[in-house]
């Protein structure tokens, strides 16, 4: 069973240059950086210290992640972001829970005695409220609904049309945004009933760079589509 992982980055020079050097290669048979269009010299230095990289052409992560499933080459794929709100410290532990069978783990930032140290009052109480919400609408066992953080396999993103435009056209043409894939796997992952696992990782604090929340937009877009998903897709 080979593995991708998937470094999301826009403007990430400082968290890059920290946080890659930090994974062993061995780790995973394939790394690709998947950027955004930075400006600030994080592609090529990535680049230059051998990693393969993708500059993705229609802004926005999900279009980041449309765009490079023909390019990922693992049959796992686990996504990061490398600003150092990922410990990729946690990616063997994550990668041996994939190995015991399960379809989807999640290093999730709050389960047992986590934290992040990232958090303010208001992404603190939007996770929570959304976490909950999955877990109460769609029978969900999460802790962390919304990470990035996380391992898959690659068959689950076709499994839950996650690669499907339709997935996504609604909520964001209402509120006139571009949102993630995350929270909606994790929803059609607890609707479908695939074997989930979550582990205990936290959350350090950024490392440089600016966050990329759209925390008004991206919070009504994500619960229209938590309420839509009751109807919506079997």
């Amino acid at each position: 069973m080979s593995t991708t992982l998937l470094a999301l980055t826009l403007n990430e020079i400082e968290g890059v240059k920290a946080i890659m050097p930090l994974i062993n290669r061995s780790w995973c048979e394939q790394i690709l950086v998947v950027d955004g269009g930075s400006t600030d010299g994080t592609t090529e230095w990535c680049r230059t210290m051998g990693f393969e990289v993708y500059v993705q052409k229609r802004r926005g992560i999900r279009f980041a992640y449309f765009e490079v499933l023909p390019y990922i080459r693992g049959d796992v794929v686990v996504t990061i972001s490398p600003d150092g709100n990922c410990p990729v410290s946690a990616i063997p532990a994550i990668l041996s829970k994939i190995r015991e069978g399960y379809d989807l783990v999640i290093g999730s930032r709050y389960l047992g005695d986590a934290k992040s140290e990232d958090d303010d009052f208001v992404t603190a109480f939007g996770n929570w409220l959304f976490t909950k919400t999955i877990n109460v609408l769609h029978r969900g066992k999460y802790t962390d609904a919304m990470v990035i953080y996380r391992a898959f396999r690659r068959d689950l993103v076709y499994e839950l049309d996650l690669h499907k435009e339709e997935s996504y056209a609604l909520p964001e043409r209402l509120f006139r945004t571009v949102i993630s894939w995350e929270p909606l796997m994790s929803v059609r992952a607890a609707k479908r009933k695939v074997r989930v696992a979550e582990i205990a990782v936290g959350e350090p604090a950024r490392i440089g760079g600016k966050r990329k929340l759209q925390i008004l937009r991206w919070g009504a877009a994500y619960y229209f589509q938590f309420w839509r998903e009751l109807w919506y897709w079997r």
